[in-house]
Parts: structure tokens; C-alpha cells; sequence
């Protein structure tokens, strides 16, 4: 009984961690799943947002719907985003997608609210439904 719910813990945990932990880079989609121009994604009574621009320049946009807190919270449960934890909260590197690793490549994503580069990480980034936020690949 005692292997069961120490089980049952385990796999809890990292379900719970899965946005804050680095994913494959080589994964088709290191995030979860890539999401198209236009969607809007996840279900819930906040409305917010989104744009990507990725290192080709091009921006798709996108609409967020959810009854999280935080931005961050948001595109994790959604599995828009993953990341590593550190001392300043969720490092983002996959977005929809795509990897970026600045000690690999010398790019990252910055996260940005209503065209401004944001003062705090994404994980600590209250939803405003009427900021506008974006990730850009610099």
C-alpha cells in the first residue's frame, strides 16, 4: 500500500513540474503541442492576448482563455511554454514548440506586456485581460 501512494506521488509531482522542467529539444513539440495563427486555446473565464514572434520574424497571435492567476500558469497548463526553474522564476526556452537555448545559440525568449519588456518573469506576471503579451525570440 505504502508503494502505491508513494507512486501515485511521484507521478503527481512531476505532472505538477512538467512546465517548470527543460524538454527535448528534438521533440516535434518540446512544449506539448504547436498551436496555429489565430487559436485560441484552453477554456476558462480570463481572456488574454498572445503573440509569438519567432526568429524568422513572423508573429502568429493567439487568444487565452483560462481561470489561472498568472500568465505563466496559464500557457503551462495549456503546455504552450516549458522552461527551467531559477532563482528568478520559470526560464522560459520552448514556446509553442520552439527551443531556444541562449548558451546554445545566443537566443531566448523575452517575454513582453502591452509592447513593454516585463518587469517580471511570466510565472509571476498577474493576467490583466486587457494588456496584450507576447514572447519575441532575440
Amino acid at each position: 500500500m505504502k508503494k502505491v501512494i508513494l507512486t501515485f506521488i511521484i507521478a503527481g509531482s512531476v505532472v505538477l513540474s512538467a512546465c517548470s522542467f527543460g524538454k527535448d529539444s528534438d521533440s516535434d513539440s518540446a512544449a506539448g503541442r504547436i498551436a496555429k495563427d489565430g487559436e485560441t486555446l484552453g477554456e476558462g473565464e480570463k481572456s488574454f492576448s498572445l503573440s509569438v514572434t519567432g526568429t524568422d520574424g513572423e508573429t502568429d497571435s493567439f487568444t487565452v482563455k483560462t481561470d489561472e492567476q498568472t500568465v505563466g500558469a496559464a500557457l503551462c497548463e495549456i503546455d504552450f511554454i516549458a522552461g527551467e526553474d531559477s532563482q528568478y522564476g520559470l526560464y522560459v526556452k520552448t514556446v509553442n514548440g520552439v527551443t531556444l537555448d541562449f548558451d546554445k545559440d545566443q537566443k531566448y525568449w523575452a517575454f513582453y506586456v502591452d509592447g513593454e519588456y516585463a518587469q517580471y518573469g511570466v510565472d509571476m506576471t498577474d493576467i490583466d485581460e486587457g494588456a496584450e503579451y507576447a514572447f519575441v525570440a532575440e
